[in-house]
């Protein structure tokens, strides 16, 4: 088992989740709106629904690679061909993603409810994880299957544990972006960085 690849693993995962996106945006919202308990939900219901993703991605990329190690190398090409695509849509975008709304109030039972459905029905995120993953298989004699939820259970845990922070520090968060106009220009050159990154350590490991 290859430790240094999951630290890896980890880090990079890490670093994509605090990416100012439309989850942990949401999260953001909840807490500011509702309290931090709410986004702590919100949190909850996001990560259960990346089980989904990752079995989809587990037993059909397993059943790629025992047919073919060439077919795999297509499936690793393809990651590193959507992050770059990836960092050329973050280097385009003129979008306001920091854009802080109100919303309703729910029950918390409602909201891991919606945060679960949102991740599920989201079919970037699969997308994304069969790009993500298979550059981060970490053991030669472990079942990719085995591996793949390995690697689903540490995104979800630090997803988990980032999105939970957030709504901990929501008001502070909410501050600095508001007393920060240029913030947005930074995280784009962040995104772009990041994702090229990735693509490249995916295509060399």
């Amino acid at each position: 088992m290859n430790y240094d690849i999951l630290i890896s693993f980890v880090g990079a995962s890490a670093l994509l989740t605090i990416m100012p996106g439309p989850d942990i945006i949401y999260v953001l919202v909840q807490s500011i709106s509702n309290g931090k308990k709410y986004g702590i939900a919100t949190s909850l219901g996001l990560v259960l629904g990346i089980i989904i993703h990752t079995s989809l991605v587990a037993f059909g990329v397993s059943a790629i690679i025992k047919q073919s190690e060439y077919l795999f190398f297509t499936i690793k090409l393809f990651g590193v061909f959507y992050l770059l695509f990836l960092a050329f849509q973050a280097y385009k975008s003129e979008e306001d993603a920091l854009v802080l709304k109100k919303v309703k109030k729910k029950k918390l039972i409602k909201l891991v409810q919606q945060g679960f459905i949102m991740n599920v029905l989201n079919p970037k995120v699969s997308i994304f994880f069969l790009a993500f993953f298979p550059g981060f298989l970490f053991s030669e004699t472990k079942s990719t299957v085995v591996q793949f939820y390995i690697l689903g259970f540490l995104f979800m845990l630090q997803a988990f544990l980032i999105f939970s922070l957030v709504s901990v520090l929501s008001g502070n968060v909410a501050s600095y972006l508001q007393t920060h106009p240029t913030f947005q220009k930074k995280i784009k050159w962040f995104k772009v960085i990041i994702f090229i990154a990735i693509a490249f350590f995916i295509y060399y490991s």
